[in-house]
């Protein structure tokens, strides 16, 4: 059972590296804008497929390590993926029943609610502009999304996380 269970966490950490490896690569300054949010993406995956272990906490350390990684201000992105977050588990049973297209339009509007939540958090602590750009990357999320479902679940399933 600890095998089963120390294979579990040692998959979801792995997908959360990979997505936190992504989400910091640097891309070109004319596409930055389109840059999709994968670690919003995994987490909602996780907290959809598996919330007695993925939960606010897990999005608030991940949000705190990509704060550090990107050089903003400690805690900004940590708190609004909790936020965020929070949603997506309080809803979990809903967005689970609701047909793959409806939850990627669901996710494309909680990840430019993620983007907008980001500039306010900033904007308090320091004078930063808004680039309405930025929100391109929820219709890409909302692309990506039923895509990345499709591989997380088989993910999930080959490795029997539970």
């Amino acid at each position: 059972m600890t095998n089963r269970g120390f294979r579990s966490q040692l998959v979801i950490g792995f997908s959360l590296l990979v997505a936190l490896t992504l989400q910091t690569i640097p891309w070109p300054g004319v596409l930055d804008f389109i840059r999709p949010s994968w670690l919003l993406l995994v987490m909602c995956y996780w907290v959809l497929a598996l919330p007695h272990r993925i939960n606010v906490g897990t999005a608030l350390f991940v949000g705190l390590v990509w704060d550090l990684l990107v050089g903003s201000t400690l805690g900004i992105r940590g708190m609004m993926m909790s936020i965020i977050v929070y949603v997506v588990a309080l809803n979990f049973l809903v967005l689970r029943n609701m047909a793959l297209w409806q939850q990627a339009t669901v996710i494309g509007l909680l990840s430019m609610g993620l983007e907008v939540a980001i500039f306010f958090g900033e904007y308090l602590i320091q004078d930063v502009t808004f680039n309405p750009m930025s929100l391109w990357s929820g219709l890409i999320n909302c692309i990506l999304w039923p895509w990345l479902f499709m591989l997380l679940r088989r993910i999930r399933r080959h490795w029997h996380v539970r």
